[in-house]
């Protein structure tokens, strides 16, 4: 039986493991070796690719730095979030400001460290991409459109991390990117749509407070319509093997997002069609697996 410490041990490491958004983190971590196998380099040996250090590093600075980032941008929202998510933030908050503050620098330092493993060009890409999440956080995130961009664009940082060490620069991995950030962005905007309270208490220009929501609603709805394009070229002119069962499943999800879109009238609403969103960003994640079944067994006994 659980002692009184215990239980609050217990549960300052569920807070600190939500306000890192370790389950995001470990999302991530599969992200990278996944794109790494099937997209990134699929000429190399299962083991290989599983084994590199020089690729596990990569993986590592990148889960330090994102779980740093969700802990600045836990500590730049503290406000918002109260108004936004008052449950998820009263677990949060069983963690000290000045620990998070502490695992903000201590993740950060000993990501560049790891980096250094690598090569200087690591150290200042990481180095780099701490200051953008800082950046982001501390001032890019309260303007409309902007904010929105880059958040997204930070978003996909780690998977560049492992594209720029394999040099890889096939045309349908940047379709693949591409795809994958206006799934990013949608998500980002859909997030404001549902923050509106918050937001707005703390002062935020975000596009729904500048705009309006109805604004806000056509621009996710074009990004809906241009995801089509890099969903057309994957499913026609790419190799995707059983992958495309999943771009097919994209159009009917994105099409039903669409229709929930123009018929949502508060948070909980955005909230179902946040949760669609990320189910194509995770979905896609481990439908990476699809485009080549038989390479698995193959690059194992190769």
């Amino acid at each position: 039986m659980l002692t009184r410490k215990n239980k609050l041990i217990f549960l300052k490491l569920l807070s600190l493991f939500s306000v890192v958004r370790g389950y995001n983190i470990l999302i991530i971590v599969f992200a990278q070796y996944l794109t790494s196998i099937f997209i990134l380099a699929p000429q190399i040996r299962l083991r290989n690719v599983l084994l590199d250090p020089n690729l596990f590093v990569i993986v590592l600075a990148s889960s330090g730095v994102i779980a740093a980032g969700y802990i600045i941008n836990n500590f730049y929202d503290k406000e918002k979030d109260l108004i936004n998510r008052p449950q998820k933030t009263m677990l949060d908050r069983l963690v000290s400001q000045r620990t998070k503050l502490t695992g903000y620098f201590v993740l950060n330092f000993l990501s560049v460290v790891c980096a250094s493993y690598v090569s200087f060009r690591a150290v200042v890409f990481f180095s780099l991409y701490i200051f953008g999440i800082w950046f982001y956080s501390h001032k890019l995130k309260k303007f409309p459109i902007v904010g929105n961009i880059v958040a997204s664009l930070l978003a996909i940082t780690p998977f560049f991390a492992v594209f720029i060490y394999y040099k890889n620069f096939d045309e349908v991995i940047f379709v693949h990117a591409t795809f994958l950030f206006l799934m990013l962005i949608m998500r980002e905007m859909i997030k404001d749509l549902g923050n509106l309270r918050g937001d707005l208490a703390q002062n935020y220009k975000t596009i729904p407070i500048v705009y309006g929501e109805l604004v806000s609603k056509r621009i996710v709805s074009i990004l809906i319509l241009a995801s089509c394009v890099p969903i057309y070229l994957l499913l026609t002119r790419y190799e995707i093997g059983f992958m495309y069962l999943y771009f097919y499943a994209c159009i009917i999800l994105l099409f039903a997002f669409l229709f929930g879109l123009w018929r949502s009238k508060g948070r909980t609403h955005y909230v179902w069609l946040h949760n669609i969103l990320k189910l194509i960003i995770v979905a896609g994640t481990f439908s990476i697996i699809l485009i080549d079944v038989h390479m698995i067994l193959d690059r194992i006994l190769w």
